[in-house]
């Protein structure tokens, strides 16, 4: 499932010089400058794999270098697989997108919305209507993310850990401790990105009555021959997952000598990697280490409408209405937006189910297509999907956060700067 049709960036109306022209500013600006310790880049267009590039160090302190099956945590590349996951069970008939949530979680039947007060201590409203599950889907749920830092309500998730980067407890004790926070506003009322996704993945075991992390293995994985694509890396790969590091205020890395490196926080060490043994907390919203190859394939699945090398995980329609712009009133993130953190930038681009969707590229000041989806992770790893160029970019590296440079709107600038023939 995972064999790949390499093709010149010619045949399929691209630029090769273009494309080198691509990897040789990541090598400038990110690599050679210290701000990076490696890349990989892939574009699939036309049905063809035009190019694959691996440049840098997986691993700075030993030396490693990256290599095309290196392993990284994609983080927040993990929520459109969870999304797709439920779809799959929208189209069983088993959960419909606008069930209320307290049909499958109880005990959240009576949250209310933030008002005053900080835990324990909160003074609440009755929201204007039940959280949807649709709400989860889009992040208008109410809910967040403690590493916001603008509420007592984003205080309240960081005293209990709620998604944290370094994740604690279970998804059943998640929603149990969710239970007892008020939401930041009337679900559908905001966007705001959140621990929503996390929730889906809780509801996937539960409706499912499949332990979420075995359904994924076993509907999508598996099935698509992602053999690299897991909530943990076993031992017999444990040397092909690359080290994590964080960007210092100035958002520098120093250089990769020894000597050199008082800046450089190696914020996650892949020799004692958290990531090297089956978690506790099975995040749907963040948790999966994976392959450029393995997501191209999941990219691939979804660029075909759904199906790939006879595996379909969802149809076309289904697709279609994931990668709709489910904001009210058709809005862009601006102007739904509670909170701006988030792997996304902005300006015309709206939210579907699980991806940011592209609804007027004109605003984005970058070259893109409408109907273009696409998301990211923190360690500033990131995809897009445009169907109407037949076109799928996977970019990976390891920095946190990857609000710490531009690289996401230059590589797009560029990619598409590459295309000779344009489908649209």
């Amino acid at each position: 499932m995972t064999v790949l049709n390499p093709g010149s960036p010619e045949a399929s109306g691209m630029s090769s010089v273009a494309l080198a022209r691509v990897d040789d500013h990541l090598k400038r600006r990110y690599i050679d400058a210290g701000r990076f310790p490696g890349t990989q880049l892939m574009v699939h267009r036309r049905g063809s794999l035009v190019h694959s590039s691996v440049q840098g160090f997986a691993d700075l302190e030993r030396k490693a270098r990256l290599k095309d099956d290196t392993i990284f945590r994609i983080y927040s590349m993990t929520k459109p697989i969870t999304s797709v996951a439920f779809m799959m069970l929208v189209e069983q008939g088993l959960v419909a997108l606008d069930d209320p949530v307290h049909k499958y979680i109880p005990e959240w039947k009576n949250l209310g919305v933030f008002q005053a007060g900080a835990a324990p201590a909160f003074t609440t409203r009755p929201p204007s209507r039940p959280m949807q599950i649709v709400d989860l889907l889009r992040h208008t749920s109410g809910l967040t993310y403690g590493f916001q830092q603008r509420t007592s309500v984003d205080a309240a998730y960081r005293d209990q850990q709620i998604g944290a980067l370094n994740l604690t407890g279970t998804l059943d004790s998640m929603i149990a401790d969710l239970a007892g926070i008020p939401l930041e506003f009337s679900p559908g009322e905001a966007w705001n990105y959140s621990v929503s996704t996390d929730v889906i993945g809780y509801l996937i075991g539960r409706i499912s009555g499949i332990p979420f992390d075995r359904f994924l293995k076993e509907r999508i994985f598996e099935p698509l021959g992602m053999a690299d694509t897991g909530f943990f890396v076993p031992a017999g790969k444990a040397h092909r997952l690359a080290a994590c590091y964080s960007a210092d205020a100035g958002g520098m890395m120093p250089a990769h000598s020894p000597g050199a490196r008082s800046g450089l926080t190696l914020q996650d060490d892949p020799a004692t990697s958290p990531f090297l043994s089956p978690p506790g907390f099975i995040s749907g919203g963040g948790g999966l280490c994976s392959t450029a190859a393995d997501y191209l394939t999941f990219c691939r699945a979804l660029l075909n409408g759904g199906e790939l090398g006879g595996v379909r995980l969802i149809g076309p329609k289904t697709l279609a209405l994931m990668t709709s712009n489910h904001l009210p009133g058709n809005r862009d993130l601006p102007e739904m937006s509670q909170s701006m953190f988030s792997e996304a930038t902005y300006s015309g681009i709206g939210f579907g189910l699980g991806f940011a969707v592209t609804i007027n590229p004109a605003r984005t000041l970058i070259a893109g297509s409408a109907g273009e989806y696409a998301w990211g992770g923190v360690a500033t790893t990131s995809f897009w999907i445009d169907p109407a160029e037949e076109l799928i970019a996977i970019f990976m590296t390891q920095v946190i956060p990857s609000t710490a440079y531009p690289v996401r709107r230059e590589l797009r600038t560029m990619v598409y700067a590459a295309i000779t023939d344009a489908g649209a």
